[in-house]
This record gives structure tokens, sequence and C-alpha cells, in this order.
């Protein structure tokens, strides 16, 4: 199992593609699955489009609109919202693992998402063989 760590400044989506196919190679694994998992409860890990910028911001602003900081919300540290995002998107993602590739479409990377920052944070990638 491999472990990143990394800081976020910003709720947004940071690319973790390069650091999931590092772990890949560095395991040498040819033919397997891939696991990257975030633990944390506020945060979580998703696979879309790397080709465009506005895609990752337009996905953060969607989840404003949609999820927004509510008043009405109970829980002390005020990151209700957070919370909720997280459970939406989920977190973790599993690929294919190819010939010690990752199996990923034309336009898709993996990101890690934060939705509240700022935040020291960190993933695991876990390569099964297989």
């Amino acid at each position: 199992m491999y472990r990143y760590d990394l800081t976020t400044d910003k709720e947004a989506l940071y690319d973790i593609t390069d650091q999931v196919a590092e772990a890949v190679k560095k395991s040498g694994v040819k033919e397997g699955i891939c696991v990257v998992y975030c633990p944390h409860t506020t945060a979580a890990i998703t696979i879309n489009e790397n080709a465009d910028e506005w895609v990752a911001k337009d996905v953060i602003f969607a989840t404003k609109t949609a999820f927004p900081k509510l008043p009405q919300f109970q829980h002390d540290e005020g990151n209700s919202d957070g919370h909720v995002k997280s459970s939406v998107f989920g977190v973790s993602e599993t690929l294919i693992i190819d010939n010690g590739k990752l199996v990923l479409g034309t336009w898709q990377n993996i990101y890690f998402a934060e939705f509240d920052p700022p935040r020291r944070r960190n993933f695991y990638v876990k390569i099964i063989e297989g």
C-alpha cells in the first residue's frame, strides 16, 4: 500500500493521477486492480475530465450550489456540507490495471475532492494483482 500526503487550500478537485500511476509503476503489477482511498469524512475520490480545467471548477460550483452551507445544519464544526458532499461522491475509486498501466478514458483523470479546506490530507493506493 502507498500513502500520499497533500495540503489543500481551497475547495477544489486536486489531480492525483500522476501519484496513482507512480504507485502502479512501483508495484510492478502488470494485471490487476488499483484502489484509491480517502480516509477523510469531508473529502472524496472521483474520476472526471482532464482536458478542460473548467470541468473541475464547474463540479465544485455545482456541489456548492446543490449542497450549500446552511444555518439549519446541527453539526458543531460547521462543515456538514462537506460531509454530505463526501458521502455523495464516495471515498474511493477502483481502477483496472492492464499491461502495467491504469485504464482511464481519453479525457479521464483521478481527483482528490476537497470539501472542507484548508486541510492536511492523505490518500492511499492499494494495488491488487490478479
